[in-house]
């Protein structure tokens, strides 16, 4: 049985190697990933948000509150 109290508190705290959570670190992985198959080209973050949520389930409002904290510049879309 999963517990989901534990999961909900080691999201939270960020990691000692880098002070990115889990959430963040997928965020980063994913769009690196991404940028790579579009040739280096920005992402659109509706594009991203699909592929984040195959990972985790979060809203649009809070992958835009993650990618402000983590500094990535969006195209508005």
């Amino acid at each position: 049985m999963k517990d989901h109290h534990l999961d909900a508190v080691l999201e939270a705290i960020p990691d000692v190697r880098d002070g990115l959570t889990r959430t963040e670190r997928i965020i980063l992985y994913v769009l690196n990933e991404t940028q790579k198959e579009l040739n280096g080209r920005n992402v659109p973050t509706v594009m991203l948000y699909g592929r984040v949520l195959e990972y985790v389930n979060i809203s649009e409002e809070e992958l835009h509150l993650y990618l402000d904290r983590l500094g990535v510049k969006g195209d508005g879309r």
